[in-house]
């Protein structure tokens, strides 16, 4: 949620209404929406009324707010070199898998999810193209926070750590050794860490050494046992897509 309102610029004042839209909050009532940005009922009154009009939002059909197809629009024009780079080999590895296969890099504390190609089959899962989680309960993120420098994953480590689950470890020490571990052997394992019912295989896009994204795969608790046969495809097809990156200079 943003913070006080005065001194902010009409800009800032828009940025802080859109930014109180997310996953938990897809939909909004104006007085809501108000106090999640910080911004006043009055300004936000009005400052909605002319967003509507633009269709960067819109209403659902009970009358509340929620981000408009403008705005949706406008985001497909953002740079996706990666995305489109990646996406052929994540179909390739659902095709080889039939599972859930998802692509996310490190955006701050969190991985960000920008690509996913699942089956109408696979276990549903928590993350959704756009999205974010934390690091260190998913296997994505555990890729990618394994190869970050030490001086970033000791400042990660000394924070305190989100539990979304009783099987999340946010033990500093222990992190830390699953970490040497997913560095070692070249790929990350969750079981139950994130959402319960669900476990993952990740491998992080090594290019010239530095992890510029993670692939990764989920599939349901009751297959665990499963999960190892999923190690070998999923390393070939992050090899695959690693050295693709780098011929097309992404890293």
């Amino acid at each position: 949620m943003a913070g006080g309102s005065r001194g902010r610029s009409v800009t800032s004042k828009v940025l802080a209404l859109l930014g109180a839209f997310d996953a938990d909050h897809p939909q909004l009532s104006l007085t809501d929406l108000a106090r999640r940005s910080g911004v006043p009922l009055s300004t936000a009154h009005r400052l909605v009324a002319e967003l509507e009009a633009g269709q960067v939002l819109g209403r659902t059909s009970d009358g509340r707010l929620r981000i408009g197809l403008r705005l949706w629009e406008l985001g497909q024009l953002a740079p996706s070199r990666l995305r489109d780079l990646a996406h052929p080999w994540l179909q390739e590895l659902f095709a080889a898998t039939g599972e859930n296969v998802h692509l996310a890099v490190r955006d701050g504390l969190e991985v960000l999810y920008v690509d996913k190609v699942y089956g109408r089959r696979a276990v549903p899962i928590v993350s959704r193209t756009g999205g974010r989680l934390p690091m260190h309960p998913t296997g994505v993120g555990k890729a990618l926070l394994a190869h970050e420098p030490a001086w970033f994953v000791e400042a990660y480590l000394a924070r305190k750590l989100e539990r979304p689950t009783p099987h999340a470890i946010t033990e500093p020490g222990r992190l830390a050794r699953e970490l040497a571990a997913v560095r070692a052997q070249g790929y990350a394992l969750t079981f139950e860490e994130m959402t319960l019912g669900s476990c993952s295989a990740a491998a992080p896009i090594l290019v010239d050494g530095r992890a510029i994204a993670a692939i990764g795969i989920v599939v349901s608790s009751r297959r665990a046992r499963e999960l190892q046969r999923l190690v070998e495809p999923l390393l070939s097809v992050a090899h695959k897509l690693a050295e693709a990156c780098r011929q097309a200079g992404l890293g």
